[in-house]
């Protein structure tokens, strides 16, 4: 059985204010509460390699692996993998930004994983993990995007 998160908020701004500020890897520290570190390892057009790096855990452990990411922005879509899987057998992540009728731009990030037999948590503990963490850092996205649009039409 894999994990599986299908999530999503809607932003009050712009397609391309959300897109360009979620889109920015190196600036995911500011983007994000959990990561301590973005660095980008290579780019190849609209594809990155890079590395995340977490805030210590509550038992001071440090998480860090590579992903790799690429960007189409004709559909407005975001399909990332992790390269270095670390306790997952594989870890996927697909966004989509679409414009929604009542306005603001609906952000949405489908998750799809398996963790290792010898990983510390199961797929239905990580599932529950990443439902609870996703929506406090889309929140916090929302926050900061918004408040970045209302400041470039302030």
């Amino acid at each position: 059985m894999a994990g599986h998160t299908d999530n999503a908020i809607v932003i009050d701004a712009p397609l391309d204010v959300v897109w360009d500020m979620t889109n920015d890897v190196p600036n995911w520290p500011e983007l994000f509460s959990e990561y301590a570190s973005a660095e980008v390892i290579e780019r190849e057009g609209d594809t990155v390699l890079f590395r995340l790096t977490m805030h210590p855990d509550e038992d001071g452990q440090v998480w860090s692996w590579v992903s790799r990411r690429t960007s189409y922005a004709e559909t407005r879509t975001v399909h990332a993998e992790r390269v270095e899987t670390g306790p997952f057998e594989y870890m996927k992540i697909n966004w989509a930004y679409t414009l929604e009728p009542t306005g603001g731009i609906r952000m949405r990030w489908v998750q799809d994983f398996h963790m290792k037999p010898q990983a510390p948590v199961t797929d239905e503990q990580m599932t529950e993990h990443l439902n609870r963490n996703t929506l406090v850092q889309m929140d916090l996205i929302k926050q900061k995007v918004e408040a970045a649009a209302r400041a470039l039409t302030g």
